[in-house]
């Protein structure tokens, strides 16, 4: 019986060494992706309009809802919006909308507002646009990840369907230090009509497009990306750019998590003197900020936690390129 057990345990030792091996050798040729760093203002255009909020006229509908049809007539943006809601005849209109991914239909009758104009007591949203980081750029096809995480409605929190996006350099002018209950951000401008590439797609694990030919922000030496498997507790750096120019700033990566599925992979503390004197740690618009570890493009920043600043959670390259492939 002994002798049994004893096998036993071997061969499930076997086993999980060969898991572990096969694991560590998930790309036999890691793919070659220049890290980013660069400060990039970030514009999303909504596939419908978001309600952000509403008010008891409207009841049926709530924040986040995203209305893609009023009366039969498709609507984009808000300007398809108004449209159909301007040539209303009747008692009601109807709305085709769409809610955590299922499709549902609701009537509303219009009040008139003081210049006889139809309302319907909602706010709407169609679009956003903020600063946030590249986090890597594939050489060959000119393909860019950034952020991380999703561009999501800044009032309901759901993730804005994409219509159409894109994203454009952006220049720094200053940055608010984070504290524990306040994060930080930073602050620059950029021209939206000075697209430099365009998103193709907006999700939960970060948002994902392809550069325009020669763009500056595809430039840099490119470094094999490192597995999820691969990735180790211990020092790392981040490259972001706080102060007018790229830098590498040093971190260190705390605990990972192999069993999450929602893009935070990784718990990392920012370990860096300077950047610890410039911001407080992690802020608003370092998001995508790329994680290198070994010399390898290992991830992104995503989040920090708001009663630490200095601490934050990151998600990994893999993680990223699967996204982006899907």
């Amino acid at each position: 019986m002994g002798i049994e057990k004893a096998g036993r345990r071997l061969l499930l030792g076997w086993l999980l060494a060969l898991a572990l091996c096969g694991a560590a050798l998930a790309w036999e040729e890691p793919p070659e992706l220049v890290p980013g760093g660069s400060l990039v203002g970030i514009r999303v255009e909504a596939e419908g309009v978001v309600v952000a909020a509403v008010s008891d006229a409207a009841a049926g509908l709530r924040p986040g809802d995203v209305i893609t049809a009023l009366d039969g007539q498709p609507v984009h943006c808000i300007e398809d919006f108004k449209a159909a809601l301007a040539a209303w005849a009747g008692e009601s209109v109807s709305l085709r909308y769409s809610r955590e991914g299922a499709e549902r239909e609701l009537s509303l009758a219009p009040t008139e507002n003081e210049t006889g104009a139809p309302e319907l007591g909602l706010w709407l949203r169609d679009g956003l646009a903020g600063l946030g980081t590249l986090s890597f750029t594939q050489p060959e096809t000119g393909l860019f990840g950034a952020l991380g995480h999703a561009v999501n409605d800044v009032d309901s929190g759901v993730l804005l369907p994409l219509r159409e996006g894109s994203v454009a350099p952006a220049a720094l002018s200053g940055a608010v230090a984070g504290s524990a209950g306040r994060p930080g951000e930073l602050l620059g401008s950029f021209d939206l009509t000075e697209s430099a590439g365009s998103i193709e797609k907006n999700t939960e694990k970060g948002v994902f497009g392809r550069l325009e030919s020669g763009s500056p922000l595809a430039e840099g030496e490119a470094l094999p990306a490192l597995a999820r498997a691969e990735l180790r507790e211990g020092p790392a750096v981040i490259r972001c750019n706080v102060d007018g120019t790229v830098r590498e700033y040093a971190v260190r990566i705390d605990r990972l998590f192999p069993e999450r599925s929602d893009g935070r992979d990784l718990m990392l503390t920012v370990t860096d003197p300077n950047l610890l004197a410039l911001t407080g740690g992690i802020v608003q618009g370092m998001s995508g900020s790329p994680i290198l570890q070994d010399g390898r493009l290992a991830g992104a920043v995503t989040h920090v936690l708001v009663n630490d600043p200095a601490r934050g959670y990151g998600i990994s390259i893999e993680t990223m390129l699967e996204a982006m492939d899907n």
